[in-house]
């Protein structure tokens, strides 16, 4: 056989075209972890202890815009404490990668919070790494920066 450009570009396109295709395994698992996003969002704005507990990787590293890194107690013990007080996170165009037992989240978010009684609104950018743990995706890594 001969290798010609136009076999190249075809072989090239065909190549990339497979590896951009969704399966129906990496379908369900992104369902999953945006299931996931979206109950850690409710539990922070709910301070529900119980539900973030469960959600969040006893590993967790969870690092603010601000700089401010959190483990998984510290965060935990802050949102339960209401330091601050989230009133609303609205995410938007949210980018979910599984690779395995691992997805990364990538995505925007407008938070409404209380901060020692001063009403704070940001416009964040958020990367969430996750793990699957018995079958739950729980949050292991998260970092934001403003946008």
């Amino acid at each position: 056989m001969r290798i010609t450009r136009r076999y190249l570009a075809v072989t090239g396109a065909l190549a990339l075209a497979a590896t951009s295709l969704p399966s129906h395994a990496n379908s369900a698992d992104e369902t999953a972890v945006r299931k996931a996003i979206d109950d850690l969002i409710k539990a922070m704005i709910a301070r529900d202890k119980a539900v973030l507990e469960a959600g969040l990787s006893d590993q967790l590293v969870f690092g603010h815009a601000s700089g401010r890194v959190e483990t998984k107690a510290e965060f935990v013990g802050a949102v339960v404490a209401k330091k601050p007080i989230y009133k609303s996170i609205t995410i938007g165009d949210p980018t979910i990668s599984v690779v395995g037992n691992n997805a990364i989240a990538r995505y925007t978010a407008a938070v409404d919070l209380d901060a020692e009684g001063k009403e704070i609104a940001l416009k964040l950018g958020i990367m969430t790494v996750w793990v699957k743990d018995g079958g739950t995706w729980k949050l292991l890594g998260h970092q934001s920066f403003r946008t």
